[in-house]
């Protein structure tokens, strides 16, 4: 049985796609961005302030469905200038104190909405 995770304090999802789903004792987290929920629109600021919002969305996913990061057991990054990554897991860094996730991170192309970075995570229900 599978069950799905919303919440107005993240970003609605751009497309045909829920923001998260609650599985077999995990939340499996859909590729957030740097979009204020308010506004609907990447923030300004730079990777850093991209990363922090993708990860405030994050946040806010979690904790509606009852989780949070300490609980994360994966993750996947997505950057479009690969040369960002330093600054990228600066802020990630900050969010993932204490036994951070197994993480995989790539460069891409593109993004959908032009975000330069979007994140996947995975917790334990």
């Amino acid at each position: 049985m599978t069950e799905v995770v919303r919440t107005d304090r993240a970003a609605a999802p751009i497309g045909p796609y829920s923001q998260a789903i609650r599985a077999g004792g995990f939340v499996f987290v859909a590729g957030e961005k740097g979009i204020d929920p308010r506004t609907n629109r990447i923030v300004s600021g730079g990777i850093q302030a991209e990363t922090r919002q993708t990860l405030e969305n994050i946040k806010a996913i979690l904790e509606a469905a009852g989780t949070s990061f300490d609980r994360a057991v994966q993750s996947v990054v997505y950057l479009t200038d690969i040369g960002e990554f330093a600054a990228m897991n600066e802020v990630y860094a900050a969010y993932f104190r204490v036994n951070p996730p197994g993480r995989t991170t790539v460069g891409v192309t593109a993004l959908p909405a032009g975000a330069r970075v979007e994140i996947t995570v995975t917790a334990l229900a």
